[in-house]
């Protein structure tokens, strides 16, 4: 990967510099990405997938007119082509007076804060150690218990990439990264011959940092036979109890209506929030690029300021949007340094976006709740973003006297997004950055469940 770096480095600087020629501002992102992708069920090998990729993008700024282009041609020929429809493009484009760099002072200068995001043991896994991960998780799985019959399988897979930034303004950088997933399906048969399934996974960037490969099989069969017998419940109201998983889906949701771009189009229902109540006091929300080895650290941004650490919601008290260049000065406010690049487009987006841990034991929520819904899965996607209002099907159990009394699945649960966070009174101490986005478990109040 260090040869690959400074090979696409030389590439970006000569793209950058065909392209600077003619405009008053030219931005290179060269990449280099390779996957590895698994899957046995049964013991038998259903998916080996391994494939590489290598692409360009140019934004050119010139008067104010912004133009991208694209291509995964880095021949002679592809990089004179990539550059022609660019500066072509920005000839047709309506001049933006928003459009341009970030602020020369803000600009990163080397040496960058080193993450530890790559494991090379990782981008030299091959295929077949992959298929044999998968298979110890899977085996151990349909071992744990007889009723475990079937399996929709395990599945193992890396991801390694390289991506060099090159800004004619003066800013050069690399970023490097790996990352690991196991994930196991097992299947079980319950009454009337319905069959329930369970999973669970393990993510990280590094190999030696995922759990136990055995052990991640156990506990999908162990979460799986939990589900056996499940039922609606009645339709009410009551506490409802998110479990780490369906709380980073939560808070994902909230990461939408902060971003610039929501905002400047109006649709957000957090417009002109700022240094109000968002969420309840137990609520801390933080964008923090600079952890090691986590989902989505980052030495700089897309636009090539250096990463910093964003105080979202501090005590319930919303104290900052996510905001790119552009969308701060649309919005008459200042970058965050939170600017990522897709393709040649740029836009404000989160890092490792992280509700803080709280220091109830995940255990104790179930055991505060006299009477409630613990949520372990949702399905669909229930969301209006201008309203807050939220709706998503769920599954999990019925709380009775603090402990679990019986699974549940075909349910619904509805609220309000702002009065949801408004409403949390417990919050988890389980906290693990397996993606980029992430949070413990925690309670919120009261809300509503759409049963029989």
């Amino acid at each position: 990967m260090r040869d690959e770096s400074e090979e696409l480095m030389d590439l970006a600087r000569k793209i950058a510099k065909m392209a600077h020629a003619s405009n008053d501002l030219a931005e290179v992102s060269l990449g280099s990405s390779w996957e590895l992708s698994t899957r046995v069920r049964l013991g038998k090998v259903e998916l080996v997938e391994e494939a590489g990729q290598r692409g360009a993008s140019l934004r050119v700024i010139r008067g104010g007119r912004v133009a991208t282009s694209s291509t995964s041609d880095l021949s002679p020929a592809g990089i004179e082509l990539l550059v022609r429809d660019a500066l072509e493009l920005s000839d047709l484009s309506e001049s933006d007076p928003f459009a341009g760099p970030a602020p020369q002072e803000l600009i990163a200068s080397p040496p960058h804060p080193e993450l530890d995001l790559v494991d090379l043991s990782l981008t030299e896994l091959e295929a077949s150690t992959a298929i044999e991960i998968a298979r110890r998780a899977e085996a151990a799985a349909l071992a744990y218990d007889s009723r475990i019959e079937l399996s929709e399988g395990a599945t193992f897979g890396r991801s390694s990439a390289t991506r060099a930034l090159v800004l004619s303004g003066g800013f050069e950088g690399v970023v490097k990264g790996s990352y690991a997933s196991l994930s196991v399906v097992p299947v079980a048969k319950d009454q009337d011959d319905k069959r329930r399934r369970g999973y669970y996974w393990t993510a990280k960037r590094h190999l030696s940092d995922l759990e136990d490969f055995e052990s991640v099989g156990r506990e999908a069969a162990r979460r799986t036979l939990l589900k056996l017998g499940a039922r609606k419940v009645q339709t009410g109201t009551a506490p409802v109890i998110f479990d780490a998983d369906s709380a980073r889906s939560i808070l994902g949701t909230f990461a939408g209506p902060i971003l610039g771009g929501s905002l400047f189009r109006k649709a957000s229902y957090l417009i002109d929030r700022l240094e109000t109540e968002v969420a309840s006091p137990l609520v801390d929300i933080v964008d923090d690029p600079l952890i090691p080895r986590a989902p989505g650290s980052r030495a700089f941004d897309g636009e090539g300021l250096r990463s910093r650490v964003n105080s979202v919601v501090e005590k319930g008290i919303l104290k900052t949007y996510l905001l790119d260049c552009y969308s701060a000065r649309k919005l008459g406010l200042e970058t965050t340094a939170s600017a990522a690049r897709s393709g040649g487009s740029i836009g404000p987006s989160t890092s490792n976006f992280i509700l803080r841990a709280g220091s109830t034991p995940a255990a104790e929520l179930i055991a505060k709740t006299e009477r409630g819904l613990y949520v372990t899965e949702m399905m669909g996607f229930g969301f209006n973003s201008v309203t807050g209002d939220f709706s998503r099907g769920a599954a999990g159990f019925w709380i009775e006297d603090g402990k679990l009394s019986f699974p549940v699945s075909e349910v619904t649960i509805s609220s309000n997004l702002d009065a949801m966070l408004k409403s949390i009174d417990l919050v988890g101490d389980d906290l693990e950055l397996k993606t980029s986005v992430a949070a413990p478990s925690f309670r919120v109040g009261n809300m509503t469940i759409s049963g029989n």
